[in-house]
Protein backbone atom coordinates (compact mmCIF):
# COMPACT_ATOMS: atom_id res chain seq x y z
CA UNK A 1 0.00 0.00 0.00
CA UNK A 2 1.24 3.26 -0.55
CA UNK A 3 1.42 5.72 2.73
CA UNK A 4 2.16 9.72 2.94
CA UNK A 5 4.08 10.32 5.52
CA UNK A 6 7.60 13.38 6.82
CA UNK A 7 9.54 11.24 4.27
CA UNK A 8 7.64 11.55 1.23
CA UNK A 9 5.12 8.99 -0.17
CA UNK A 10 6.35 5.29 -0.33
CA UNK A 11 5.03 1.83 -1.20
CA UNK A 12 5.49 0.14 2.24
CA UNK A 13 4.76 -3.31 3.79
CA UNK A 14 2.22 -4.40 5.90
CA UNK A 15 4.26 -5.76 8.19
CA UNK A 16 4.75 -5.18 11.84
CA UNK A 17 8.40 -6.28 12.03
CA UNK A 18 11.64 -4.28 11.43
CA UNK A 19 13.98 -4.83 9.44
CA UNK A 20 15.98 -7.25 11.46
CA UNK A 21 13.74 -8.91 12.63
CA UNK A 22 11.78 -10.35 9.56
CA UNK A 23 12.05 -11.95 6.48
CA UNK A 24 13.98 -9.73 3.73
CA UNK A 25 10.44 -9.86 1.77
CA UNK A 26 10.79 -6.02 1.25
CA UNK A 27 14.37 -5.46 1.01
CA UNK A 28 15.57 -2.20 -0.44
CA UNK A 29 15.35 -3.49 -4.23
CA UNK A 30 18.52 -2.48 -5.79
CA UNK A 31 19.70 -1.74 -9.48
CA UNK A 32 18.90 -4.38 -12.02
CA UNK A 33 22.25 -6.03 -11.70
CA UNK A 34 21.95 -10.39 -12.53
CA UNK A 35 21.49 -12.27 -9.56
CA UNK A 36 24.58 -12.56 -7.55
CA UNK A 37 23.18 -15.93 -5.99
CA UNK A 38 23.09 -17.12 -9.05
CA UNK A 39 27.04 -16.73 -9.26
CA UNK A 40 26.38 -14.36 -12.60
CA UNK A 41 29.91 -13.74 -14.64
CA UNK A 42 31.72 -11.14 -13.32
CA UNK A 43 29.18 -10.04 -10.01
CA UNK A 44 30.32 -10.99 -6.67
CA UNK A 45 28.66 -13.64 -4.57
CA UNK A 46 27.09 -12.94 -1.11
CA UNK A 47 27.52 -14.72 2.16
CA UNK A 48 24.71 -12.39 3.95
CA UNK A 49 21.37 -11.27 4.11
CA UNK A 50 19.75 -9.58 1.28
CA UNK A 51 19.27 -6.70 2.87
CA UNK A 52 23.61 -6.41 2.68
CA UNK A 53 23.19 -8.14 -0.92
CA UNK A 54 20.94 -5.08 -1.98
CA UNK A 55 23.40 -2.57 0.05
CA UNK A 56 26.64 -3.67 -2.20
CA UNK A 57 24.76 -3.44 -5.58
CA UNK A 58 24.05 -0.42 -4.78
CA UNK A 59 27.53 0.58 -3.73
CA UNK A 60 28.50 -0.56 -7.30
CA UNK A 61 26.68 1.49 -8.89
CA UNK A 62 25.11 4.67 -7.36
CA UNK A 63 23.27 6.70 -8.88
CA UNK A 64 25.45 10.18 -11.02
CA UNK A 65 23.69 13.30 -10.28
CA UNK A 66 23.18 15.39 -12.77
CA UNK A 67 22.05 18.92 -12.67
CA UNK A 68 19.56 18.35 -15.50
CA UNK A 69 18.09 15.88 -13.53
CA UNK A 70 14.47 16.62 -11.85
CA UNK A 71 14.26 16.77 -7.64
CA UNK A 72 11.53 14.99 -7.54
CA UNK A 73 11.68 11.69 -5.84
CA UNK A 74 9.72 10.02 -8.92
CA UNK A 75 12.61 11.50 -10.72
CA UNK A 76 14.52 8.79 -13.96
CA UNK A 77 18.14 8.38 -12.94
CA UNK A 78 20.60 7.94 -15.36
CA UNK A 79 23.30 5.11 -14.05
CA UNK A 80 26.56 4.78 -14.39
CA UNK A 81 27.91 2.08 -16.51
CA UNK A 82 31.65 1.68 -16.53
CA UNK A 83 33.04 -0.86 -14.67
CA UNK A 84 35.91 0.73 -12.62
CA UNK A 85 35.95 1.87 -9.07
CA UNK A 86 37.25 5.50 -9.71
CA UNK A 87 34.39 6.19 -12.32
CA UNK A 88 32.07 5.05 -9.95
CA UNK A 89 32.66 7.95 -7.76
CA UNK A 90 33.69 6.27 -4.49
CA UNK A 91 36.57 4.94 -3.00
CA UNK A 92 37.96 1.55 -2.22
CA UNK A 93 41.71 0.43 -1.86
CA UNK A 94 43.59 0.37 -4.32
CA UNK A 95 44.83 -2.88 -3.79
CA UNK A 96 43.56 -6.44 -4.52
CA UNK A 97 40.19 -6.01 -4.01
CA UNK A 98 40.11 -4.45 -7.20
CA UNK A 99 41.16 -6.67 -9.46
CA UNK A 100 38.78 -9.63 -11.34
CA UNK A 101 37.79 -12.39 -8.84
CA UNK A 102 40.08 -15.33 -11.00
CA UNK A 103 42.94 -12.71 -10.47
CA UNK A 104 42.40 -12.38 -6.87
CA UNK A 105 42.07 -15.83 -6.38
CA UNK A 106 45.36 -16.55 -8.41
CA UNK A 107 47.44 -14.36 -6.23
CA UNK A 108 45.29 -16.23 -2.83
CA UNK A 109 46.98 -19.43 -4.29
CA UNK A 110 50.43 -17.64 -5.23
CA UNK A 111 50.93 -16.14 -1.62
CA UNK A 112 50.44 -19.23 0.63
CA UNK A 113 52.96 -20.98 2.02
CA UNK A 114 53.39 -24.82 1.99
CA UNK A 115 51.07 -26.62 4.19
CA UNK A 116 52.68 -28.07 7.41
CA UNK A 117 51.94 -31.14 7.99
CA UNK A 118 49.69 -32.39 10.85
CA UNK A 119 48.02 -28.92 12.15
CA UNK A 120 48.07 -29.25 15.98
CA UNK A 121 44.49 -28.39 17.93
CA UNK A 122 43.76 -26.05 19.66
CA UNK A 123 44.76 -27.46 23.19
CA UNK A 124 48.34 -27.98 21.63
CA UNK A 125 48.90 -24.28 21.27
CA UNK A 126 48.58 -20.58 22.78
CA UNK A 127 45.86 -18.41 22.53
CA UNK A 128 46.73 -15.63 20.04
CA UNK A 129 44.32 -12.98 19.13
CA UNK A 130 44.42 -8.60 19.24
CA UNK A 131 45.44 -7.32 22.17
CA UNK A 132 48.72 -8.13 23.74
CA UNK A 133 47.90 -6.38 26.93
CA UNK A 134 44.35 -8.62 27.93
CA UNK A 135 42.48 -5.64 26.43
CA UNK A 136 39.77 -6.06 23.31
CA UNK A 137 39.94 -4.20 20.24
CA UNK A 138 37.03 -2.33 19.16
CA UNK A 139 35.70 -2.31 15.04
CA UNK A 140 34.43 0.79 14.01
CA UNK A 141 34.53 1.89 10.58
CA UNK A 142 35.34 0.45 7.27
CA UNK A 143 39.59 -0.07 6.35
CA UNK A 144 41.57 -0.03 3.52
CA UNK A 145 43.84 -3.20 2.96
CA UNK A 146 47.15 -1.58 1.24
CA UNK A 147 48.44 0.48 3.61
CA UNK A 148 50.52 -0.51 6.11
CA UNK A 149 51.13 2.25 8.98
CA UNK A 150 47.92 2.20 10.96
CA UNK A 151 48.28 5.32 13.52
CA UNK A 152 48.83 8.20 11.93
CA UNK A 153 52.54 9.58 11.14
CA UNK A 154 55.19 7.41 12.00
CA UNK A 155 54.20 5.57 14.75
CA UNK A 156 53.88 1.94 14.14
CA UNK A 157 51.73 -0.88 15.92
CA UNK A 158 53.83 -2.27 19.15
CA UNK A 159 54.30 1.76 19.86
CA UNK A 160 50.45 2.37 19.50
CA UNK A 161 49.60 -1.30 22.13
CA UNK A 162 52.83 -0.46 24.18
CA UNK A 163 52.37 3.25 24.63
CA UNK A 164 48.62 4.10 23.78
CA UNK A 165 45.81 4.60 25.82
CA UNK A 166 45.77 3.31 29.12
CA UNK A 167 42.47 1.61 28.00
CA UNK A 168 43.47 0.05 25.28
CA UNK A 169 40.62 0.91 23.37
CA UNK A 170 41.40 0.46 19.71
CA UNK A 171 39.30 1.85 16.34
CA UNK A 172 39.69 0.46 13.15
CA UNK A 173 41.64 2.08 10.62
CA UNK A 174 40.15 4.17 7.74
CA UNK A 175 41.24 4.95 4.27
CA UNK A 176 41.26 8.59 2.69
CA UNK A 177 41.03 10.46 5.91
CA UNK A 178 43.64 12.62 7.16
CA UNK A 179 46.63 10.46 9.18
CA UNK A 180 45.63 12.43 12.33
CA UNK A 181 42.05 11.01 12.09
CA UNK A 182 43.71 7.49 12.26
CA UNK A 183 45.84 8.14 15.31
CA UNK A 184 45.17 5.20 17.68
CA UNK A 185 43.29 3.06 15.01
CA UNK A 186 44.27 -0.58 14.07
CA UNK A 187 43.83 -2.74 10.87
CA UNK A 188 43.45 -6.40 10.77
CA UNK A 189 46.73 -7.13 9.57
CA UNK A 190 48.10 -5.30 12.44
CA UNK A 191 46.36 -7.81 14.77
CA UNK A 192 47.31 -10.80 12.47
CA UNK A 193 50.96 -9.61 12.06
CA UNK A 194 53.95 -11.65 12.97
CA UNK A 195 54.85 -9.06 15.70
CA UNK A 196 52.74 -10.73 18.26
CA UNK A 197 54.11 -14.35 17.84
CA UNK A 198 53.04 -17.27 15.35
CA UNK A 199 49.92 -18.01 14.35
CA UNK A 200 48.82 -21.71 15.00
CA UNK A 201 45.11 -21.20 14.38
CA UNK A 202 42.30 -18.65 14.74
CA UNK A 203 38.92 -18.63 15.39
CA UNK A 204 36.23 -15.91 13.63
CA UNK A 205 33.11 -14.87 14.45
CA UNK A 206 31.05 -12.26 12.43
CA UNK A 207 27.54 -11.42 10.74
CA UNK A 208 29.57 -11.25 6.78
CA UNK A 209 32.33 -13.23 5.51
CA UNK A 210 34.47 -12.59 2.48
CA UNK A 211 36.63 -15.51 2.66
CA UNK A 212 38.92 -14.40 -0.17
CA UNK A 213 39.14 -11.13 1.70
CA UNK A 214 39.89 -12.77 4.74
CA UNK A 215 42.76 -14.58 3.81
CA UNK A 216 44.20 -12.23 2.55
CA UNK A 217 44.67 -10.20 5.46
CA UNK A 218 46.61 -12.71 7.12
CA UNK A 219 50.26 -12.67 6.29
CA UNK A 220 51.60 -15.01 3.73
CA UNK A 221 52.88 -17.10 6.49
CA UNK A 222 50.17 -17.53 8.09
CA UNK A 223 47.87 -18.16 5.29
CA UNK A 224 47.52 -22.36 5.49
CA UNK A 225 46.69 -22.00 9.43
CA UNK A 226 43.64 -23.61 10.40
CA UNK A 227 40.75 -21.05 10.37
CA UNK A 228 37.17 -21.67 11.52
CA UNK A 229 34.12 -19.14 10.74
CA UNK A 230 31.66 -19.16 12.93
CA UNK A 231 28.31 -17.10 10.94
CA UNK A 232 24.76 -17.76 10.80
CA UNK A 233 24.70 -18.06 7.22
CA UNK A 234 21.07 -20.22 6.07
CA UNK A 235 20.34 -21.91 3.16
CA UNK A 236 21.56 -20.10 -0.34
CA UNK A 237 24.09 -17.91 1.58
CA UNK A 238 25.46 -20.68 3.32
CA UNK A 239 25.47 -22.21 0.78
CA UNK A 240 27.33 -19.48 -1.05
CA UNK A 241 29.90 -19.18 1.56
CA UNK A 242 30.66 -22.98 1.38
CA UNK A 243 31.37 -22.63 -1.80
CA UNK A 244 33.57 -19.58 -1.23
CA UNK A 245 35.42 -21.23 1.60
CA UNK A 246 36.15 -24.47 -0.88
CA UNK A 247 39.18 -24.04 -2.26
CA UNK A 248 40.53 -23.53 1.04
CA UNK A 249 41.86 -26.72 2.85
CA UNK A 250 42.36 -24.84 5.93
CA UNK A 251 39.05 -22.76 6.06
CA UNK A 252 36.29 -24.93 8.33
CA UNK A 253 32.69 -24.05 9.23
CA UNK A 254 30.37 -23.81 12.35
CA UNK A 255 26.84 -22.65 12.01
CA UNK A 256 25.57 -20.68 14.74
CA UNK A 257 21.89 -22.02 15.63
CA UNK A 258 19.24 -19.19 15.55
CA UNK A 259 15.94 -20.90 16.52
CA UNK A 260 14.45 -17.73 17.16
CA UNK A 261 12.52 -16.07 13.43
CA UNK A 262 14.69 -13.03 12.40
CA UNK A 263 17.83 -13.43 14.58
CA UNK A 264 21.15 -12.87 13.37
CA UNK A 265 24.41 -13.79 14.39
CA UNK A 266 26.05 -10.50 14.92
CA UNK A 267 29.22 -10.74 17.58
CA UNK A 268 32.20 -9.18 16.76
CA UNK A 269 34.97 -9.26 18.92
CA UNK A 270 38.65 -9.83 19.03
CA UNK A 271 40.49 -11.75 21.26
CA UNK A 272 43.34 -10.77 23.49
CA UNK A 273 46.87 -12.78 23.92
CA UNK A 274 47.04 -15.04 26.96
CA UNK A 275 49.50 -16.68 28.49
CA UNK A 276 49.21 -20.42 29.18
CA UNK A 277 48.69 -21.69 32.73
CA UNK A 278 51.59 -23.26 33.96
CA UNK A 279 51.22 -27.12 34.53
CA UNK A 280 50.77 -27.12 38.87
CA UNK A 281 50.47 -24.03 39.68
CA UNK A 282 46.69 -24.48 40.43
CA UNK A 283 45.85 -21.31 38.54
CA UNK A 284 41.83 -20.66 37.85
CA UNK A 285 43.42 -17.52 35.22
CA UNK A 286 40.24 -15.95 36.07
CA UNK A 287 39.76 -11.96 36.39
CA UNK A 288 38.20 -9.87 39.02
CA UNK A 289 35.66 -9.22 35.93
CA UNK A 290 34.87 -12.68 35.92
CA UNK A 291 35.56 -12.87 32.36
CA UNK A 292 36.84 -16.25 31.75
CA UNK A 293 33.70 -17.76 32.74
CA UNK A 294 31.55 -15.59 30.85
CA UNK A 295 33.53 -16.26 27.99
CA UNK A 296 32.90 -19.69 28.28
CA UNK A 297 29.79 -19.56 28.77
CA UNK A 298 29.13 -17.73 25.81
CA UNK A 299 30.93 -19.96 23.88
CA UNK A 300 29.13 -23.08 25.34
CA UNK A 301 25.80 -21.21 24.27
CA UNK A 302 26.29 -22.00 20.63
CA UNK A 303 26.18 -25.65 21.57
CA UNK A 304 28.62 -26.36 18.54
CA UNK A 305 31.49 -29.28 18.34
CA UNK A 306 34.27 -27.13 16.88
CA UNK A 307 33.81 -24.21 19.73
CA UNK A 308 34.45 -27.07 22.00
CA UNK A 309 37.96 -27.12 21.65
CA UNK A 310 38.47 -23.82 22.09
CA UNK A 311 37.21 -23.85 25.32
CA UNK A 312 38.61 -26.43 26.37
CA UNK A 313 42.03 -23.72 24.95
CA UNK A 314 40.67 -20.75 26.79
CA UNK A 315 40.45 -22.91 30.51
CA UNK A 316 44.24 -23.79 29.85
CA UNK A 317 44.90 -19.83 29.91
CA UNK A 318 45.31 -16.72 32.16
CA UNK A 319 42.93 -14.27 31.40
CA UNK A 320 43.49 -12.54 35.05
CA UNK A 321 44.76 -9.33 33.48
CA UNK A 322 41.68 -9.15 31.75
CA UNK A 323 39.79 -5.19 32.83
CA UNK A 324 36.66 -5.21 31.08
CA UNK A 325 33.38 -7.35 31.76
CA UNK A 326 32.10 -9.28 28.69
CA UNK A 327 28.30 -8.82 27.49
CA UNK A 328 26.73 -10.89 25.40
CA UNK A 329 23.59 -12.00 24.00
CA UNK A 330 22.55 -15.24 22.78
CA UNK A 331 19.14 -16.37 21.53
CA UNK A 332 16.53 -18.04 23.85
CA UNK A 333 13.85 -17.39 26.53
CA UNK A 334 15.58 -16.70 29.55
CA UNK A 335 13.50 -17.21 33.35
CA UNK A 336 14.64 -16.55 36.74
CA UNK A 337 18.33 -16.40 37.22
CA UNK A 338 19.02 -16.95 33.70
CA UNK A 339 17.68 -13.47 32.85
CA UNK A 340 20.71 -11.90 34.23
CA UNK A 341 22.86 -13.79 31.93
CA UNK A 342 22.58 -12.22 28.99
CA UNK A 343 21.14 -9.05 27.16
CA UNK A 344 20.29 -6.16 28.63
CA UNK A 345 19.37 -7.63 32.06
CA UNK A 346 23.09 -8.63 31.93
CA UNK A 347 24.22 -4.82 31.62
CA UNK A 348 21.43 -4.13 34.30
CA UNK A 349 23.19 -6.60 36.99
CA UNK A 350 26.54 -5.52 36.03
CA UNK A 351 26.01 -1.80 36.44
CA UNK A 352 23.89 -1.92 39.86
CA UNK A 353 26.82 -4.41 41.36
CA UNK A 354 29.86 -2.64 40.06
CA UNK A 355 29.25 0.97 39.05
CA UNK A 356 29.54 3.43 41.70
CA UNK A 357 26.51 5.72 42.65
CA UNK A 358 26.53 9.27 41.87
CA UNK A 359 24.93 12.46 43.74
CA UNK A 360 22.22 13.80 41.35
CA UNK A 361 22.54 11.02 38.64
CA UNK A 362 19.50 12.07 37.15
CA UNK A 363 21.10 14.61 35.77
CA UNK A 364 23.37 12.64 33.71
CA UNK A 365 22.74 11.52 30.68
CA UNK A 366 22.71 8.43 28.62
CA UNK A 367 23.83 8.12 25.40
CA UNK A 368 23.52 5.38 22.67
CA UNK A 369 25.24 5.34 19.34
CA UNK A 370 24.47 2.74 16.85
CA UNK A 371 24.36 1.75 13.15
CA UNK A 372 21.04 0.26 12.66
CA UNK A 373 17.85 0.31 14.31
CA UNK A 374 14.66 -2.40 15.03
CA UNK A 375 11.30 -1.79 15.37
CA UNK A 376 10.43 -0.68 19.06
CA UNK A 377 7.00 -0.07 19.21
CA UNK A 378 4.09 2.74 18.85
CA UNK A 379 5.47 4.80 21.49
CA UNK A 380 8.59 5.18 24.12
CA UNK A 381 6.85 3.35 26.84
CA UNK A 382 6.17 0.04 24.66
CA UNK A 383 10.88 -0.66 25.54
CA UNK A 384 13.05 1.97 24.82
CA UNK A 385 12.10 4.55 27.90
CA UNK A 386 10.90 1.92 30.24
CA UNK A 387 12.47 -1.53 30.54
CA UNK A 388 15.65 -0.76 28.26
CA UNK A 389 16.34 2.57 30.05
CA UNK A 390 15.85 1.30 33.30
CA UNK A 391 19.07 -1.05 32.57
CA UNK A 392 21.20 2.34 31.11
CA UNK A 393 20.02 4.57 34.21
CA UNK A 394 20.94 1.60 36.86
CA UNK A 395 24.06 3.03 38.95
CA UNK A 396 24.76 0.79 42.28
CA UNK A 397 23.01 -1.15 44.42
CA UNK A 398 20.96 1.44 45.76
CA UNK A 399 19.60 2.45 42.12
CA UNK A 400 15.98 3.86 41.88
CA UNK A 401 14.29 3.96 39.12
CA UNK A 402 14.43 7.68 37.85
CA UNK A 403 11.78 6.94 34.62
CA UNK A 404 12.02 10.69 32.27
CA UNK A 405 14.26 12.34 34.46
CA UNK A 406 17.50 11.22 32.57
CA UNK A 407 18.21 12.78 29.39
CA UNK A 408 18.73 10.32 26.88
CA UNK A 409 20.50 11.28 23.47
CA UNK A 410 20.52 8.62 20.34
CA UNK A 411 23.42 9.21 17.88
CA UNK A 412 22.44 8.16 14.56
CA UNK A 413 23.93 9.49 10.73
CA UNK A 414 21.14 12.46 9.20
CA UNK A 415 20.82 11.84 5.95
CA UNK A 416 23.21 15.07 5.41
CA UNK A 417 25.67 13.47 6.89
CA UNK A 418 25.29 10.83 5.14
CA UNK A 419 25.41 12.80 1.74
CA UNK A 420 28.60 14.96 2.86
CA UNK A 421 30.47 11.41 4.22
CA UNK A 422 33.93 10.17 2.68
CA UNK A 423 31.79 7.76 0.89
CA UNK A 424 28.61 9.89 -0.09
CA UNK A 425 25.74 8.15 -0.60
CA UNK A 426 26.56 4.62 -0.63
CA UNK A 427 27.69 4.51 3.07
CA UNK A 428 24.14 4.67 3.79
CA UNK A 429 24.25 0.99 2.47
CA UNK A 430 25.26 -0.42 5.70
CA UNK A 431 22.77 1.89 7.86
CA UNK A 432 19.97 -0.45 7.63
CA UNK A 433 16.99 1.75 8.82
CA UNK A 434 14.03 0.96 6.99
CA UNK A 435 10.90 3.54 6.05
CA UNK A 436 8.87 -0.04 7.16
CA UNK A 437 10.00 0.76 10.10
CA UNK A 438 10.61 4.33 10.68
CA UNK A 439 7.41 5.33 9.74
CA UNK A 440 5.63 3.51 12.36
CA UNK A 441 8.14 5.08 15.14
CA UNK A 442 8.22 8.71 14.39
CA UNK A 443 8.06 9.46 18.03
CA UNK A 444 11.86 8.22 18.45
CA UNK A 445 13.31 10.66 15.89
CA UNK A 446 13.08 13.65 18.64
CA UNK A 447 15.82 11.88 20.78
CA UNK A 448 18.59 11.46 17.59
CA UNK A 449 21.37 12.90 17.07
CA UNK A 450 23.98 13.60 14.80
CA UNK A 451 26.98 11.77 14.02
CA UNK A 452 30.64 13.46 14.73
CA UNK A 453 31.73 15.86 11.89
CA UNK A 454 35.61 17.44 11.36
CA UNK A 455 36.25 20.91 11.40
CA UNK A 456 35.41 21.52 8.28
CA UNK A 457 32.14 20.27 8.65
CA UNK A 458 32.61 17.28 6.51
CA UNK A 459 31.79 13.87 7.97
CA UNK A 460 34.93 11.42 8.56
CA UNK A 461 33.21 8.07 7.17
CA UNK A 462 29.57 6.68 8.59
CA UNK A 463 30.01 4.40 11.81
CA UNK A 464 29.43 0.70 12.08
CA UNK A 465 30.33 0.73 15.35
CA UNK A 466 27.93 0.49 18.49
CA UNK A 467 28.07 1.96 21.98
CA UNK A 468 26.63 3.35 25.48
CA UNK A 469 27.29 5.83 27.68
CA UNK A 470 26.76 7.52 30.85
CA UNK A 471 27.80 10.89 30.65
CA UNK A 472 28.30 13.67 33.56
CA UNK A 473 26.13 16.97 32.73
CA UNK A 474 29.36 18.55 31.00
CA UNK A 475 30.23 15.71 29.39
CA UNK A 476 33.70 16.17 30.84
CA UNK A 477 33.59 12.51 31.93
CA UNK A 478 31.70 8.95 31.83
CA UNK A 479 30.49 6.37 34.53
CA UNK A 480 30.53 3.34 32.18
CA UNK A 481 31.35 2.92 28.55
CA UNK A 482 30.26 -0.23 26.39
CA UNK A 483 31.51 -0.94 23.01
CA UNK A 484 29.26 -3.84 21.98
CA UNK A 485 27.91 -5.69 18.73
CA UNK A 486 24.30 -4.40 19.90
CA UNK A 487 22.31 -2.16 18.10
CA UNK A 488 19.12 -0.23 19.03
CA UNK A 489 17.01 -3.48 18.07
CA UNK A 490 15.09 -5.44 21.34
CA UNK A 491 16.52 -8.32 18.69
CA UNK A 492 19.72 -7.78 20.40
CA UNK A 493 19.13 -6.37 23.76
CA UNK A 494 15.92 -8.50 24.57
CA UNK A 495 13.13 -7.86 25.57
CA UNK A 496 10.40 -8.97 28.19
CA UNK A 497 7.25 -11.57 27.88
CA UNK A 498 4.98 -12.79 30.30
CA UNK A 499 4.16 -10.05 32.48
CA UNK A 500 8.10 -9.26 32.78
CA UNK A 501 9.44 -12.85 33.95
CA UNK A 502 10.95 -14.02 30.86
CA UNK A 503 13.56 -12.55 28.70
CA UNK A 504 13.79 -13.45 25.15
CA UNK A 505 16.44 -12.55 22.58
CA UNK A 506 16.62 -13.37 19.24
CA UNK A 507 20.51 -12.75 18.04
CA UNK A 508 24.04 -13.45 19.06
CA UNK A 509 25.74 -10.47 20.45
CA UNK A 510 29.23 -9.71 22.17
CA UNK A 511 30.29 -6.38 24.01
CA UNK A 512 32.88 -5.29 26.54
CA UNK A 513 31.86 -2.92 29.37
CA UNK A 514 34.75 -0.26 30.81
CA UNK A 515 34.31 0.60 34.67
CA UNK A 516 36.11 2.75 36.47
CA UNK A 517 36.51 0.73 39.10
CA UNK A 518 38.50 -1.36 37.35
CA UNK A 519 40.98 1.03 36.59
CA UNK A 520 41.14 2.54 40.44
CA UNK A 521 39.18 5.58 39.35
CA UNK A 522 35.62 6.96 40.12
CA UNK A 523 35.04 7.92 36.41
CA UNK A 524 36.60 8.40 33.08
CA UNK A 525 38.19 11.71 32.05
CA UNK A 526 36.69 12.23 28.74
CA UNK A 527 38.60 13.37 25.30
CA UNK A 528 35.14 15.69 24.45
CA UNK A 529 36.55 15.95 20.72
CA UNK A 530 37.60 12.98 19.99
CA UNK A 531 38.47 14.58 16.05
CA UNK A 532 40.40 17.11 17.02
CA UNK A 533 43.59 15.43 17.03
CA UNK A 534 44.61 17.95 20.18
CA UNK A 535 47.77 17.13 21.88
CA UNK A 536 46.75 18.91 24.98
CA UNK A 537 44.16 16.03 25.39
CA UNK A 538 45.35 13.92 28.61
CA UNK A 539 46.87 10.71 27.81
CA UNK A 540 44.46 9.04 30.68
CA UNK A 541 41.10 10.89 28.78
CA UNK A 542 38.67 8.00 27.26
CA UNK A 543 38.34 7.61 23.94
CA UNK A 544 34.76 8.29 23.36
CA UNK A 545 35.19 7.65 19.28
CA UNK A 546 32.29 11.34 18.87
CA UNK A 547 32.46 14.38 19.87
CA UNK A 548 30.63 15.71 22.39
CA UNK A 549 28.04 17.42 23.44
CA UNK A 550 26.22 15.36 21.11
CA UNK A 551 24.47 17.31 18.42
CA UNK A 552 20.38 17.45 18.25
CA UNK A 553 18.91 16.87 14.56
CA UNK A 554 17.87 20.78 13.51
CA UNK A 555 14.08 21.24 12.64
CA UNK A 556 15.29 19.95 8.58
CA UNK A 557 17.58 16.95 9.82
CA UNK A 558 16.11 13.61 9.24
CA UNK A 559 17.40 9.88 10.16
CA UNK A 560 19.27 8.37 6.95
CA UNK A 561 16.61 5.66 5.72
CA UNK A 562 18.45 3.22 3.16
CA UNK A 563 15.15 2.06 0.85
CA UNK A 564 14.06 5.52 -0.19
CA UNK A 565 15.89 7.76 -3.00
CA UNK A 566 17.48 10.75 -2.13
CA UNK A 567 17.51 12.98 -5.48
CA UNK A 568 17.77 16.65 -4.35
CA UNK A 569 21.54 17.20 -3.91
CA UNK A 570 24.40 15.29 -5.45
CA UNK A 571 26.78 13.63 -2.29
CA UNK A 572 30.61 13.96 -2.32
CA UNK A 573 31.17 12.17 -4.92
CA UNK A 574 28.40 13.66 -7.75
CA UNK A 575 26.07 10.86 -6.80
CA UNK A 576 22.12 9.85 -6.22
CA UNK A 577 21.05 7.08 -4.02
CA UNK A 578 17.77 5.53 -5.89
CA UNK A 579 16.93 1.98 -5.15
CA UNK A 580 14.88 1.24 -8.13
Amino acid sequence: MSQEGSYGKWTISSSDESEEEKPQLDKPPASPLPDAGQGAAGQPRYTCSEARKAAHRRKLEPMKFSSTDSASEASPCKRQKSGSQEDLGWCLSSSEDELPRERQQEQAEDSRVKEEKGPPSPRDRSARGAGPHGRPASCGLPEEEGEQEVSGEGQDVWDLLDKGNPFQFYLTRVSGIKPKYNTGALHIKDILSPLFGTLVSSAQFNYCFDVNWLVRQYPPEFRKKPVLLVHGDKREAKAHLLAEAKPYGNVTLCQAKLDIAFGTHHTIWLSPLYPRIVHGTHRSGESATHFKADLISYLAAYDAAPLKEWIDTIQEHDLSETNVYLIASTPGRFQGNQKDNWGHFRLRKLLKEHAAPIPKAESWPVIGQFSSIGSLGADESKWLCSEFKETLVTLGKESRTLGSAVPLHLIYPSVENVRTSLEGYPAGGSLPYSIQTAEKQNWLHSYFHKWSADTSGRTNAMPHIKTYLRSSPDFSQIAWFLVTSANLSKAAWGALEKGGTQLMIRSYELGVLFLPSVFDLDSFKVKQKFFSGSSQEPTASFPVPYDLPPELYGNRDRPWIWNIPYVKAPDTHGNMWVPS
